[in-house]
């Protein structure tokens, strides 16, 4: 691996640098109460992106992109971190669902939804897991059938969950099951469809982070027109793993406290015999393996770099990333909040350490275990793609889907 920018990377690094010092906000947008000012604010910075070439550097010229490398994508990413840049609400949009509809939709379609989306002024969800699923994207349950008045147009009805901003999307993409008689994978059809319409319902999840990201989306007779079908009917499950791949690379890792911030609280807090808790050895050994994981998470993306830097497309070892960093999330912020004791669970910034970031990191990594794939599914892909071992046995691949038993 080569961690240093070539000349080219260089001059595109200070030319990114030249250009977020000018124009990035200099201190964190203050919300209104009700989400409303960061939306505005991330509305504004994303227009202001778009106009200058940066909003999505990969993208074709056509369709609003400066025809950029994805390693010019990392650099600026990279730079721009280290701005209190507000709220990112188009990232699902822009990494997964637009992409979708650029691959397979008309072009009048695309025409009408790309350089709205670039400019933010216009959100997009993702419509996929269901309640009776689980992680199995291809159970899906929610029904498109054809309307009976011969139009060609397509009656929606089902439920989708854990579905991130829905409450606050113009559009999304949904998968349905267009065909029960055929096996799970074969029966599915992929829409966008209009998340104002009067047939969706949204309902926001109070999750115990405090935070209401996730959402249930209800539709009901929603009636979309057969230009809206994203690929071939009964064709979604292709068209999905277009989506799913994209995902992979959209879903982050953790943010928030880390083994650095945890090393710096321990050596202020008390242990059980009154000396600093940073002596006591069984903590330092788990310190010691958070610190190993972070260097192995910061050379695996560092490998990832470089490939995009060398014109190569990475592979699924970056399912690996995932895995272990909400691992060590959820491991490190347990750990805290044991070493803080009361004060672990308090968010007062005057009163917890760092704003109580460790409570709220212990709180959303389980959320963060099984957005862009759980555990298992990361896990499998790894074995499989990766490692090359054998698949797992699939007793279901060619059964009819209305013949799968519910559990019932």
């Amino acid at each position: 691996m080569d961690f240093n920018d070539t000349p080219e990377e260089a001059a595109y690094r200070a030319q990114v640098r030249e250009w977020l010092e000018a124009n990035a906000p200099k201190k964190a947008s203050h919300d209104d109460g009700e989400g409303g000012g960061s939306m505005a604010a991330s509305k504004a910075w994303q227009a202001k992106k778009a106009a200058a070439g940066y909003a999505q550097i990969t993208w074709p010229k056509e369709w609003g992109g400066p025809g950029g490398t994805p390693i010019q994508q990392v650099i600026f990413n990279q730079e721009e971190s280290k701005y209190p840049i507000p709220p990112n609400p188009f990232q699902i949009g822009l990494g997964m669902c637009v992409p979708t509809v650029m691959t397979f939709a008309d072009e009048e379609t695309k025409k009408r939804f790309v350089g709205p989306a670039l400019r933010g002024e216009e959100i997009w969800c993702q419509l996929f897991s269901e309640p009776s699923g689980g992680s199995d994207v291809a159970a899906a349950r929610t029904r498109a059938v054809q309307a009976p008045d011969g139009s060609g147009d397509w009656i929606i009805d089902g439920q989708k969950v854990w579905t991130t901003g829905a409450q606050f999307s113009d559009f999304g993409i949904v998968v349905t099951r267009t065909d029960p008689d055929a096996p799970k994978h074969k029966g599915l059809t992929m829409f966008w469809v209009d998340m104002k319409d009067p047939g969706v319902e949204v309902r926001p999840i109070h999750q115990m982070s405090g935070g209401s990201g996730f959402n249930e989306v209800f539709f009901t007779g929603v009636r979309v027109k057969d230009s809206q079908r994203l690929g071939a009917v009964n064709d979604g499950w292709r068209v999905s793993l277009v989506t799913l791949m994209n995902e992979r690379l959209a879903v982050g890792g953790p943010s928030g406290a880390g083994w650095a911030q945890f090393l710096e609280a321990a050596r202020g807090i008390a242990g059980i015999d009154g000396a600093p808790a940073i002596k006591d050895q069984a903590l330092r050994e788990k310190l010691a393996d958070w610190y190993v994981q972070t260097e192995g998470l910061k050379h695996t993306r560092n490998r990832t770099i470089t490939a995009l830097s060398r014109g190569q497309t990475p592979g699924p070892e970056s399912s690996i990333g995932k895995v272990v960093s909400a691992l060590q999330m959820q491991d490190l912020a347990n750990t805290a909040v044991e070493m803080l004791d009361q004060y672990g669970i308090i968010n007062d910034p005057e009163l917890a350490p760092l704003s109580g970031a460790f409570h709220g990191s212990l709180m959303y990594a389980p959320g963060l275990r099984i957005a862009g794939g759980t555990d298992e599914i990361l896990k499998n892909i790894i074995a499989e793609r990766v490692l090359g071992l054998p698949g797992d046995i699939r007793v279901d691949k060619d059964v009819a889907f209305k013949d799968m038993p519910t559990g019932r």
